[in-house]
């Protein structure tokens, strides 16, 4: 039997209110991230790793003191793994690489070199690529992983029809539990990017305005809808409308908001504290209701079933190629489907 290893990447988050400051710290001096040379980048990433500390450990004290995107990245770890197995593949094995707190790649690629496979598949749980997230820890895992097998990547999935449909079905829950109001706008929350990053050559925004339009086509009680970021830092111009603006518009207009997290696939702080507590606290200040958050894809079996299609299209490739139909135009050229990549 063909042994395959399965790598999900995601962004990690801190076990602890101690390891806030380290994940920070972390985070900052990730050269995908803040774009300066590591004499200048450091410094600033300990000055802003202190300096965010305190209200990131009470943002996380909100949560139990911790991040839950672990415990929710294994839960889909284990399903893909299951669902892998029941196609089949009873010698595939999936495992978790972190980017900026445990497991890191290094701990990984000593696990996966372990179990020696013969065929490796990258699959990011960011369906929309961009090079702060899957670009960097895509590098992050080549500078770790000596083992055997063969790689391929999957740079990205937006507008995969089973990351839309559980998108949608997220959404029709939670309008439907409300009564299936009317006078309700649609606002697709990602996170955010400075401007720069997507004048660069980024296919981030794109990629989320596809992912919208997917879930939006199956959804046609609901036509009014927007695309929106949240998550701001530091003074650079980002990506707009801010997902704060879209709330207080959406009032303005006489309309409640069905928020959906369109770039996030697993519950953490920017969906439990931010859109659960800031932006429902902004909406209900200002009058704007209904305000209903939908949940994130998590372990559904149309978006579980969709990562299980990411790997079996990838294994008879090389190289990183996205899965669906979407294929970034030369202006966005940074996707590793474009620039090339070691995989």
């Amino acid at each position: 039997m063909t042994r395959l290893a399965v790598v999900l990447f995601n962004l990690g988050g801190p076990d602890s209110l101690a390891a806030v400051r380290p994940f920070l710290f972390n985070l900052f001096r990730d050269p995908a991230i803040i774009q300066l040379p590591a004499i200048a980048r450091y410094p600033l990433a300990a000055l802003i790793s202190t300096t965010r500390n305190r209200t990131a450990q009470a943002n996380y004290a909100l949560m139990g003191d911790r991040s839950p995107l672990l415990p929710e990245t294994q839960a889909q770890a284990e399903a893909l793994e299951a669902e892998l197995k029941a196609q089949g593949m009873v010698d595939a094995r999936v495992f978790i690489a972190m980017r900026y707190w445990k497991p890191f790649a290094a701990e990984t690629a000593r696990a996966v070199a372990a179990f020696a496979p013969d065929e490796i598949v990258l699959l990011p749980l960011y369906p929309q690529f961009s090079t702060t997230t899957t670009g960097s820890s895509v590098q992050d895992w080549f500078a770790a992983y000596k083992g055997p097998g063969r790689t391929r990547t999957v740079c990205c999935y937006p507008d995969a029809p089973g990351l839309a449909a559980a998108h949608a079905a997220e959404i029709r829950k939670v309008w439907e539990a409300a009564g299936r109001p009317t006078n309700v706008r649609l606002l697709f929350s990602a996170h955010g990017l400075p401007q720069q990053v997507v004048d660069a050559g980024d296919p981030y925004q794109a990629q989320v305005e596809a992912t919208a339009a997917a879930v939006a086509a199956l959804l046609p009680e609901l036509t009014d809808w927007r695309v929106c970021y949240q998550s701001r830092v530091g003074r650079l111009k980002w990506l707009e409308p801010s997902t704060e603006t879209a709330i207080l518009t959406a009032g303005e207009d006489g309309k409640g908001v069905i928020v959906s997290p369109i770039a996030f696939v697993s519950e953490h702080v920017e969906t439990l504290v931010e859109l659960d507590r800031e932006y429902a606290e902004l909406a209900r200040h200002h009058g704007v209701e209904p305000y209903l958050r939908a949940r994130t894809p998590g372990v559904q079996p149309a978006f579980v079933a969709a990562l299980a299609q990411a790997v079996t299209a990838a294994l008879p490739r090389a190289g990183a190629a996205p899965h669906g139909a979407w294929r970034c135009p030369a202006t966005h050229g940074k996707c590793l489907c474009r620039e090339g990549s070691p995989a």
